[in-house]
This record gives structure tokens, C-alpha cells and sequence, in this order.
């Protein structure tokens, strides 16, 4: 090999290993999404060869990584707020936003709890329902699910007797983990959770007009790969919806293939 042809070559190699990396894309997601969108990314990657690496964890979390400059290709939060946050500090790509899913919260209690079958309405009174037991869900100030469920319990009367009783989980899924090791007796979560983990049961469901409508807001970032348009499209096609549906959520969007 020539002089010439090396530099050449060694030129190419940065550009070829950029090119490489781009294949993968990096997706902060909610983290009550995390069996249905494994489930989707796998099929993804299968039909493109682009890699997903996705993090989970509370929208409140990955919206201020994002602020922080965390490197990130989507942004899938459980609630408006989170990605209204993401929105006005820069991070977000808001032409590309969309509305992709909804879900319900549902009270959750051990797989073998006594406590079965709960009427939710006006008067409710889960601190009596808890006895000496904790309730688990989301931080209330900042978990999208807490929010919810203080918003819904606050709306039905229930919430000042039963705030102290509550053990404040810095995710939904650590929220559920809590009551499926019976650590805590009840638990407030999302549908899609609750139907994943063979150590809880849905014991009651809270009425949807009790809490704001429970949104799963999607967008590309301001800093994201050329591909991480595609796979948001990906992620309102058929064979997504089929896999979300599938997992307990309410698909928003309509196909977009």
C-alpha cells in the first residue's frame, strides 16, 4: 500500500467508526414502558439493524438529565409536565412531539392480600383500607404516577388521612416492587405495571375523572441522530400499537404505517 493510500485510509476510519455509531439510538423512556417497548426495539433493530439502548426511570429523572446535556435520541415521559419541562429548557425537538398513549392507575395489593375487590369512588377511605400498613406510588411532588394518584385522592376525599401512611418511590416500578416483596400492603400504579408482576393484584380502579388524563407524550431531541425520526415513526405504526395494546396501553395515535 502506498503513502497516499494509508493517509487515505486512516482519514476514513474516524468517519467510518462515527457511521457505526450512529446505528444505535439512545431512548430515555418512562419507566412503566419497559416490557412493551423491549418488546418493540427488539422487532425494531430486527427490521434495521439500528440498535436501541433505552433507559428507564421516572419522567421527572430523565428530563432533568436531559438539561443536564445527557445524550439522548427520543424522550417518551409519563405525563405533559415532564415533557413541557424538557421543552422550555431546549431539550426537545417540539415540532416532533406527539400525543402516543394513555393509561389508567389502578390500587394494588400483594398476589395473596385479603384485600380484594375495593370500590373507589367519593369518600374512599384508603387509610382505613391500610390499617398499620404503608401505600406505595411515585413520589407525589415529582413521579408522574404520584402525581396522579395524589391528584385523584385528593379529588375523592381520601387524600389527607391517608398521606401519612405513604411510602414515596422514586419510580413507578420501585413503587410496585415494594408491594410485590409486601412491603407495603397497597400500592397505586399504572395498569400496564400492575399486569407484569405476578407478585401483585388489581383490587380496585380509579375513576379516570378523578385525575388529569394520563398522557404519554413522545418527541425527538434537540441533539438527536438523523435515524431517531424513523423510529419515532416506528413507534406509531401497527406492530407497535399490536405490542403496546398488547401491554395494557391505550394507543393515541393513529398508524402511521
Amino acid at each position: 500500500m502506498t503513502r497516499l493510500a494509508l493517509a487515505a485510509l486512516l482519514l476514513a476510519l474516524p468517519a467510518t467508526l462515527s457511521h457505526a455509531e450512529d446505528k444505535t439510538l439512545t431512548v430515555f423512556a418512562a419507566a412503566s414502558m419497559k416490557n412493551a417497548l423491549d418488546e418493540i426495539d427488539a422487532t425494531y433493530t430486527t427490521r434495521t439493524g439500528i440498535k436501541v439502548a433505552a433507559s428507564y426511570a421516572a419522567s421527572s429523572t430523565l428530563a432533568r438529565q436531559l438539561e443536564q446535556g445527557a445524550p439522548a435520541d427520543i424522550f417518551i415521559s409519563a405525563d405533559t409536565d415532564w415533557m413541557n419541562y424538557a421543552t422550555q429548557k431546549k431539550a426537545i425537538n417540539e415540532a416532533t412531539r406527539v400525543d402516543l398513549l394513555g393509561n389508567r392507575i389502578v390500587l394494588i395489593a400483594p398476589k395473596d392480600s385479603a384485600i380484594d375487590k375495593v370500590t373507589i369512588g367519593q369518600g374512599f377511605d384508603l387509610a382505613k383500607l391500610a390499617g398499620d400498613g404503608r401505600i406505595a406510588t411515585g413520589d407525589v411532588a415529582s413521579v408522574p404516577v404520584g402525581k396522579y394518584a395524589k391528584a385523584a385522592l385528593e379529588k375523592l376525599g381520601a387524600w389527607t388521612a391517608a398521606a401519612p401512611k405513604f411510602a414515596m418511590a422514586d419510580s413507578v416500578r420501585a413503587a410496585l416492587t415494594l408491594v410485590s416483596r409486601k412491603e407495603a400492603v397497597l400500592g397505586i400504579v399504572y395498569e400496564t405495571d400492575a399486569k407484569v408482576d405476578p407478585g401483585v393484584k388489581i383490587v380496585g380502579s380509579f375513576p379516570a375523572d378523578s385525575h388529569p388524563a394520563i398522557i404519554y407524550p413522545a418527541a425527538v431531541t434537540v441533539t438527536a441522530k438523523p435515524d431517531a425520526a424513523a423510529y419515532l415513526d416506528f413507534l406509531r405504526s401497527s406492530a407497535a400499537r399490536t405490542v403496546f395494546e398488547k401491554y395494557g396501553f391505550t394507543v393515541l395515535t393513529k398508524p402511521s404505517t
